[in-house]
């Protein structure tokens, strides 16, 4: 097989693939995914099967059991990727939008439009789920999307690429503007990234490694987080129950995500017979505490934490404990080493939660609610294709609205200028 030929030609298919998406109005494209959800809900045992192919494969080669749960597709799991897919349905079409034309003192009259970003390459590892999701909001938003999951999941997106590509033809939409690339062979994706006069953007889903190694290879604009490192921290006047019940919920609801939290800080005037308990609850729910010395002090229970545990993304039953004397101490902790990504506030001071707000740089900043929101379904954006914790154009959980960009449109009676 021809890797670069091969890579050549499905980025020239994806590129005029998306040149007619104009012609696809938002009809077509809903009919689109219509035929998709039925198509899923009929082919269940198929993908199932397909899916068991992976798993066996996955089983001889002695994956770890939250990596072979992560590759999974149960009835319940299809179910949601049914669900998700109607979400999308119901959002508003984000395309070809103008804002209020506003008349300047020169003459013209201005306005902003919403069009698709183009072609869209989606690298990801394990979770076939995301290629139904991805390659579903990229329809949506107007984008042709090239996929390289995971060689581990091959047979499964094989699969449900081949259904997506039956439900664009039957809503007469080119089959171009969903691709799979199909080779294992790594030196492909290495390729792929190369290809900057077809590739508009590059959304990296999976592991610090995967991402750490597309940052270096790859030169075409990205939307990515690198780390999940978020925190809660529990100001001097929280009310116990929902400082309890968010902490633990932050960390134990599900351990291996990146909006789970990796460090709680506590403020030092907060209850120690609370701060205890709080801790008692995660170490009964299998946490280990890594803590200051103040942690350990008053919860013997724990492990003194190192300068590196502060910085750690643990995705499991791990977690860093810090008592901090103030508000200002959280803030400058969480911007020393937090991610950007998800942090949270538990507290009843007006004051602390809008300082919290305003200096914590985060894409996601919660109050007295935990991170584990910070999601595009729960944000109700139908999907995310990731989370970005960059500062330019998407920021926080990455929807329809994060996969388009803007255009001026520029309107007169034939204005000239001066």
């Amino acid at each position: 097989m021809n890797i670069k030929k091969s890579i050549d030609e499905m980025c020239d298919r994806a590129r005029n693939s998306r040149l007619d998406v104009g012609d696809y109005d938002i009809r077509q494209r809903n009919a689109m995914l219509k035929n998709l959800c039925l198509l899923i809900k009929q082919n269940q045992s198929s993908i199932i099967s397909y899916n068991k192919k992976d798993l066996i494969v996955a089983e001889k080669k002695k994956l770890s059991e939250s990596f072979i749960d992560r590759m999974t597709l149960s009835s319940d799991r299809i179910k949601s990727m049914i669900n998700c897919i109607r979400h999308i349905i119901k959002l508003p079409d984000p395309l070809y939008k103008k804002t209020k034309s506003t008349k300047l003192e020169n003459g013209i009259y201005l306005s902003q439009m919403r069009v698709p970003l183009g072609t869209i390459a989606i690298v990801y590892e394990s979770r076939p789920n995301v290629t139904i999701d991805a390659a579903c909001l990229c329809l949506k938003s107007g984008n042709s999307v090239i996929l390289k999951g995971g060689s581990d999941t091959l047979n499964t997106n094989q699969y449900l690429v081949k259904l997506i590509e039956i439900a664009l033809k039957k809503a007469n939409m080119s089959s171009d503007l969903v691709q799979l690339v199909r080779t294992t062979n790594r030196q492909a994706l290495k390729y792929l990234l190369k290809k900057t006069d077809h590739i508009d953007v590059v959304i990296p889903r999976g592991g610090k490694s995967l991402i750490e190694m597309i940052m270096q290879e790859s030169k075409i604009p990205m939307i990515k987080h690198l780390d999940g490192n978020c925190h809660v921290f529990i100001d001097r006047d929280a009310d116990h129950k929902v400082a309890l019940n968010v902490s633990l919920n932050s960390k134990v609801q599900r351990l291996g995500v990146c909006n789970a939290i990796e460090t709680l800080l506590i403020h030092e005037k907060y209850s120690i017979k609370k701060s205890s308990e709080i801790l008692s609850a995660l170490r009964d729910s299998g946490i280990e505490i890594r803590g200051c010395k103040k942690i350990k002090k008053i919860f013997p229970k724990s492990k003194i934490a190192f300068e590196s545990d502060w910085y750690r993304e643990y995705l499991g039953p791990i977690l860093a404990v810090k008592i901090v004397k103030s508000l200002d101490d959280a803030i400058s902790h969480i911007s020393k080493y937090g991610s950007m990504h998800t942090d949270a506030i538990i507290s009843r001071d007006k004051d602390a939660i809008k300082r919290f707000l305003q200096n914590v740089d985060s894409s996601s900043v919660m109050v007295n609610t935990s991170t584990r929101f910070a999601d595009g379904f729960e944000y109700g954006l139908g999907a995310e294709i990731g989370i970005s914790t960059d500062k330019l154009h998407a920021r926080g959980p990455v929807g329809l609205i994060g996969l388009t960009n803007q255009k001026y449109i520029v309107t007169s009676k034939g204005k000239i200028r001066q």
